[in-house]
């Protein structure tokens, strides 16, 4: 068959990082002679891999092959991107399955044989491990799936393997790089090997750009799935809080938590939300979800944009003016040509010194709650980590400043949870009213400032989208937010943004 070969990097001489070059490339032999302008299928959606498949031109097993060789040229290998802290030892088994099934005439729905990666704090009850990164969880595999990862499995998935992130979803230490773990080593971004990743679902991310993956699962707290998509150019879609069950992710606070689906197109982000979701009892907050829509795809419209009203800041937190913002008026220009109507709004400064106590608060009691799911590893609660931590430090040798201050954080219970009450109803109001007062059918930031984080706070989707480079050539992306629910119309107007700007 024949492989995905690692793409060339730059000239290693170079003044800057080698860049990686993602452009589509000729493959060399005859077995993939039907795909359409030797387009690899490394970097193909998730569609056309199962156009492909339906058709006979490709098997589950080719393609879990040539991605795992290519996680083997640029992983841990070539660039060292480290998007993947392992691969499962039985995705080759699974894929030969899936085959057989789809010779057998049963076809599970759009994701039956179609490889994924999934962040390493998402349980996986099979031979890999699930550590956030950290070494400390090492021990016994999760004794059962995360539930969305349960549903991917039954939605016919291949788990590929497990992305790094940044330890602990970045509560660790505020001063350790974006994308590292004690695990992993430190995540690349494959545009430029010395850029930023951004956290904290780094690999996830990274896998998807450099073509590892076509899909992964992200988690986010406050815009780990929204960053580091905007940095390594890929779609990210952080989803209302409950949308998708925590159960099984190890946590940071059940109040802002949630799994989210991370792609190249947002047509694969509306299969990979449709599969992930489900009531699961597991988690109360999935009850509070309404039923429709259940085809997050079946809502795409490219002529979404038309009629709509979307609001802008007027000024970005550092003070300079969008209106004078020449790759943002090109956006604007953009959609108004297909019918959409902006609105600038004012966006007042959000306080996150007391949403970061809070969430150190919660980590403490449920991280505790989580590690007694975990048996077979070698600690069981938080004081337990940081002791591991002290005494392996690791040739790295950062340090865990937010971990001990967990420890320090208290609150009265009933007084913590008027607390997070309070504030997750502020932003909640905040947006709603900006959003009913100015009569907007959706938010608009440029994903790198994504409202201050209000939206993450509140526990309300958005979606980031790639919308070219930025003067250092790295990627950029705009962020849409709406409120509760609103995941139909969110995907439905970023679909319509994506094809617009596909044009010449």
């Amino acid at each position: 068959m024949r492989e995905c070969p690692g793409p060339p990097l730059a000239s290693q001489t170079a003044s800057h990082a080698p860049v990686i070059d993602l452009k589509p490339y000729r493959f060399d032999g005859p077995v993939f002679a039907s795909v359409v302008e030797h387009k690899p299928i490394c970097f193909e959606s998730s569609v056309v891999l199962q156009q492909r498949l339906d058709a006979g031109s490709l098997s589950s097993v080719e393609l879990a092959t040539a991605l795992l060789q290519r996680v083997e040229a640029l992983n841990h290998a070539g660039p060292e991107l480290n998007a993947l802290i392992e691969v499962n030892p039985d995705a080759l088994v699974t894929a030969a399955q899936l085959d057989m099934e789809r010779l057998a005439g049963k076809r599970r729905g759009p994701l039956h044989g179609i490889p994924i990666v999934v962040k390493d704090n998402l349980d996986t009850a099979d031979r890999m491990q699930t550590t956030s990164g950290s070494p400390a969880l090492v021990g016994a595999p999760a004794p059962r799936d995360a539930f969305v990862v349960h549903q991917l499995r039954q939605a016919g998935a291949i788990i590929l393997g497990k992305a790094n992130l940044s330890e602990w979803s970045n509560f660790r230490d505020l001063s350790i790089p974006n994308g590292w773990s004690g695990r992993g080593g430190q995540t690349r971004n494959p545009h430029d090997l010395a850029a930023d990743t951004a956290g904290s679902s780094a690999g996830s991310a990274v896998a998807i750009a450099a073509g590892l993956s076509p899909m992964a699962v992200g988690t986010e707290t406050n815009g780990s799935i929204i960053s580091p998509a905007r940095a390594n150019g890929v779609v990210g879609l952080r989803p209302t809080l409950g949308l998708l069950s925590r159960a099984g992710v190890v946590p940071i606070s059940s109040v802002q938590d949630t799994p989210g689906p991370m792609a190249r197109t947002v047509t694969d982000i509306a299969i990979l939300l449709t599969a992930m979701r489900g009531t699961d009892p597991w988690d109360k907050a999935t009850y509070r979800v309404p039923v429709n829509p259940m085809d997050y795809a079946a809502y795409l419209d490219k002529d979404a944009v038309q009629g709509k009203r979307l609001g802008y800041p007027i000024t970005t937190p550092g003070g300079q003016r969008l209106d004078d913002d020449p790759s943002f008026l090109k956006i604007k220009q953009r959609l108004a040509q297909a019918g959409a109507q902006w609105v600038p709004v004012n966006v007042a400064p959000v306080d996150r010194d007391t949403e970061w106590y809070l969430l150190s608060v919660n980590f403490r009691r449920e991280i505790d709650a989580y590690l007694q799911t975990r048996p077979g590893l070698g600690v069981a609660t938080l004081d337990d980590i940081i002791a591991f931590n002290a005494n392996h430090p690791g040739s790295d040798g950062y340090t865990q400043k937010n971990l001990l201050a967990c420890v320090s954080a208290s609150l009265d219970q009933a007084i913590y949870f008027k607390a997070a009450n309070a504030l997750q109803q502020s932003h909640r109001h905040r947006i709603k009213n900006v959003l009913r007062e100015k009569r907007l059918d959706v938010l608009v930031d440029w994903s790198e400032h994504a409202f201050g984080s209000s939206g993450a706070i509140a526990g309300y989707p958005g979606i980031s989208i790639p919308v070219g480079l930025d003067d250092r050539g790295l990627p950029k992306g705009l962020y849409l937010l709406g409120k509760a629910w609103d995941e139909a119309k969110l995907l439905a107007l970023a679909y319509s943004l994506e094809q617009l700007l596909q044009k010449p």
